[in-house]
């Protein structure tokens, strides 16, 4: 059977796994230890899917150096703490065996760094189902959604993956047009944080694992 996609690539926070508890604690965290108010939880969770450093100077209004500052303060505590605290959604992790079962190339690819989706990964004991885990570099200088998406891309093919027919499976408008930019369209998830406004562009939305392994043909 031939299937409609030859390699499937994987946003983290808010396909894989609920972080907004872990994120949001560490962000109030944040907040208190450079003595700004905390903002409410429904403001705090449109940090959840970008990249934490562009948060700090698009959302917080930090300038260049009080964002990385703010942005070491953050990490330390997620590592320490709110890493863990993030659930997978209900039937996602036997999707990503299921895929990977199937013979198909399967990249994370998160703003998220690197280190810290490891952390996650194998914490759900399910790191093995992925060919590639790609995120954010540590300095984030790779951070955007595109730039995530190039490098996952590019490790994939230097697996010698088929990229013929690459799909992104992702919860944000960041996913949708940080895929677009490489001509890899996007299947929408709507268990995840983004509004329905951002499948914009998406070739297809889903409601539940069963239903994304439907339109992957598994």
């Amino acid at each position: 059977m031939t299937r409609p996609f030859t390699a499937v690539l994987f946003d983290l926070d808010g396909t894989i796994v609920d972080s907004a508890p872990g994120i949001l604690s560490s962000l109030a965290h944040t907040y208190e230890q450079l003595r700004l108010p905390v903002p409410a939880p429904a403001e705090l969770l449109k940090w959840v899917g970008p990249p934490i450093l562009d948060s700090f100077r698009d959302l917080a209004k930090l300038d260049e150096d009080e964002s990385r500052y703010a942005l070491a303060l953050y990490r330390e505590d997620y590592r320490s703490r709110g890493v863990y605290d993030a659930p997978a959604y209900p039937g996602v992790l036997d999707a990503l065996r299921a895929i990977r079962a199937a013979g198909l190339p399967l990249s994370l690819a998160t703003s998220k760094p690197e280190s810290l989706a490891k952390l996650i990964l194998d914490d759900l004991h399910v790191a093995d189902a992925f060919t590639e885990i790609t995120g954010a570099s540590e300095d984030e200088v790779r951070s955007s959604k595109p730039d995530v998406v190039a490098e996952a891309l590019r490790r994939l093919a230097a697996d010698g993956a088929d990229l013929s027919r690459p799909v992104m499976v992702g919860d944000r408008i960041h996913d949708v047009e940080g895929a677009a930019e490489h001509g890899v369209p996007t299947i929408f998830v709507t268990w995840g944080y983004g509004a329905p406004a951002e499948a914009s562009g998406a070739i297809a939305t889903v409601d539940t694992a069963a239903e994304l392994l439907a339109k992957l043909a598994l």
